[in-house]
Order: C-alpha cells, then sequence, then structure tokens
C-alpha cells in the first residue's frame, strides 16, 4: 500500500499578488496557501479573489485561506472555494462547531479543511472542531491566539494552547496539528528551537512565511537516519515474534514502542510491513504519516484515500503534496502580512 505524506510545511502568499503564485511552485514547499485573509488589504480583497479565480481557472491547483465567517468577504470567498483547483480550504478564526459544519457543509463535498484556532474560545472548543466532519486538520495561530488571551510571553506560556490541539487532533484521530508561525526571519536558531518544540509537542507541520523557512521546517519534522534505523530494527524484530515483547538492542519492547516505531517509518517515507507482522504490531489503528514522498511537477495533487488490509480497514491519511511558496512581504502591512 501507498500512503501520502502528511504535509509539513504551509507556506502563504498574498493573493493580490499574481506575479508569485507559478514561482512558488518551484520552491519545495508541502502546502502553498493563497491568502485572501491577513495578507491582503481591504480595498485589495476583490481584486486579490479575483487573481485567485483567474490563476486557478489556467490550471493553478492550492490551498486557498479565506476570510472569517461573519467577515463582509466571507460569502464570496466561499463561492470562491468551488472552483476547479482548490486543494484546501483554511478557516481563519474558528471558534463555534456548530458555524464551523455550517461552513463545511456549504463546500465542495470532500474539500479537505483546515480551520485555524486563533482565540480562547477556538482552544477551548477545540476538540469539538476537530471532531466536524471534513476537517483534516487544525492550525494554530499563535500570535492571534496572544492578541487574545493577552498573553506576552512565548514558549510555556502556550504550552497548554499547543497541547490542547495535540489532544483534539488525536481524539479526533486526524492528522497532528500544524503550529504557528514563527516571524523572527533572520533568526535560524530561533525557527529550529520553534521547530523542535512543536515537534517535541506532537505537532507534525509550521506554517511558514518565507520560502528561506523550509529547510529547516522539513529537515526538523523529519526523522534523522539514526532514528530511522532505531525504528526498522523494531519492527523487524516484531514483525518476526509472537510474544507480546522484545529485546531490540539490549532493551525490552512492548506494543506502544513498536507503534512508535512505526509512525517513525511511516514519517521517514518507509512502510512497515504490517500484512503479515507478528502479536507486538497492533493493526487495529490508522496509518498517521507517510509512506511515500510523492513528487508531482510544478502543480499539487490531491490523493484518493486508499485503505490497506493490514491496517484493519481504516483509510490512509487524506492530503496534498508538492505545492508553492512565495517571499514574505518586506514589511508588515496594516492588518499584518503574516499567518496569524
Amino acid at each position: 500500500m501507498e500512503v501520502t505524506l502528511i504535509p509539513r510545511s504551509y507556506l502563504f502568499v498574498p493573493g493580490d499578488r499574481p506575479d508569485r503564485f507559478d514561482k512558488a511552485l518551484a520552491t519545495g514547499a508541502d502546502i502553498v496557501v493563497l491568502d485572501l485573509e491577513d495578507a491582503v488589504l481591504p480595498e485589495s480583497k476583490a481584486r486579490a479573489r479575483e487573481a485567485v479565480r483567474n490563476w486557478l481557472r489556467m490550471g493553478g491547483r492550492s490551498a486557498v485561506r479565506i476570510n472569517g465567517i461573519g467577515m463582509e468577504w466571507h460569502e464570496e470567498d466561499v463561492v470562491l472555494l468551488a472552483t476547479p483547483g482548490v486543494a484546501a480550504a483554511l478557516l481563519p478564526k474558528a471558534e463555534e462547531p456548530a458555524a464551523l459544519d455550517a461552513f463545511v457543509s456549504a463546500l465542495p463535498q470532500g474539500l479537505p479543511i483546515v480551520p485555524l484556532i486563533e482565540s480562547a474560545l477556538g482552544i477551548w472548543n477545540a476538540r469539538e472542531l476537530a471532531s466536524v466532519k471534513g476537517v483534516t486538520r487544525l492550525a494554530f495561530g499563535s500570535i492571534d491566539f496572544q492578541l487574545d488571551t493577552g498573553i506576552e510571553a512565548e514558549g510555556e506560556a502556550l504550552l497548554y494552547a499547543r497541547s490542547r490541539l495535540v489532544l483534539a487532533s488525536t481524539i479526533a484521530r486526524i492528522a497532528p496539528p500544524v503550529d504557528g508561525v514563527t516571524i523572527a526571519l533572520d533568526d535560524e536558531e530561533r525557527l529550529r528551537a520553534d521547530i523542535a518544540a512543536a515537534r517535541a509537542l506532537g505537532f507534525g507541520g509550521k506554517l511558514c512565511v518565507h520560502p528561506r523557512q523550509l529547510a529547516a521546517v522539513h529537515k526538523g519534522f523529519a526523522p534523522d537516519e539514526a532514528t530511522l534505523a532505531w525504528a526498522q530494527a523494531v519492527v523487524e524484530a516484531a514483525r518476526t515474534s509472537d510474544a507480546g515483547a522484545v529485546r531490540v538492542n539490549g532493551k525490552l519492547v512492548d506494543r506502544p514502542v513498536v507503534e512508535r516505531a512505526k509512525r517513525i517509518l511511516e514519517d521517514g517515507g518507509q512502510v512497515p510491513q504490517t500484512p503479515d507482522c507478528g502479536g507486538l504490531l497492533d493493526r487495529s489503528r490508522p496509518i498517521r504519516g507517510p509512506a511515500s514522498r510523492r513528487r508531482h511537477d510544478q502543480r499539487a495533487s490531491l490523493e484518493t484515500p486508499q485503505t490497506c488490509p493490514g491496517n484493519g480497514g481504516h483509510p490512509s491519511w487524506l492530503w496534498l503534496s508538492k505545492t508553492w511558496a512565495s517571499p514574505a512581504p518586506s514589511r508588515p502591512r496594516a492588518k499584518g502580512s503574516v499567518p496569524r
């Protein structure tokens, strides 16, 4: 079976900059997001929407972040989402599960939805939001969340909010959440630290505001060679054993450790051999990570869900690969040019 990679990077480009759309396809971002919200001034909203629609009609393919529920541009943005080529919809400031459910119901069936959780109410309702049918992943809008709550510090100050998103995603059996942006574009050490902290908490990707962030994000959310070798040894030992626990490199390994090893291999693009596995491999859990990274020329692709006979018949993750990115604006606009 072949399973698609869960995207690690979501790179935003202003919707009113169509000159950047095609250039972004070659940057290596997992997901490109044409932004109609914070990156576009109010007087440019209609022009940006038409620029995105025209690009999509010419064969473009990307995710789109629309304006939030209740905003004056929201309804026309929703109409845009029915345009062929829209690969996913990002909804900002998701807070109320009923409103999110109504929003999803108005969209083309099967369109992946990524709500951005950017407020105290959104964090509080994270479990219900993650469980809305059609939601494939949550994303953390950390900057707006800090503004809403008055939390000025970062790091541990946002630990509770981030942990709720991870737990909500796990309970809803959707992909790991996407962490918020790092706005310090010239601070590589800060970016790497943010990525490491997010991954340690259980996040699976990150919102990006500049192509220079992509390499660190992709590396930071992928297992290294030593970890892959350990995981392969664990899974192989479990596959050939019918016992409740096995010994690997001098350490006792039981089922939770084997499941972690499987996920590491999936994240690294390797397929654990589960159909004829031994007693330690739990085939009742859905595969959560990639079994391969499919490279596509210039355009994104929306994969069709597959099922794994050796994985309880659960669907594999429905995801996109290989889209685009854009350079970040040189300075913030009135409302802020970065994803919140």
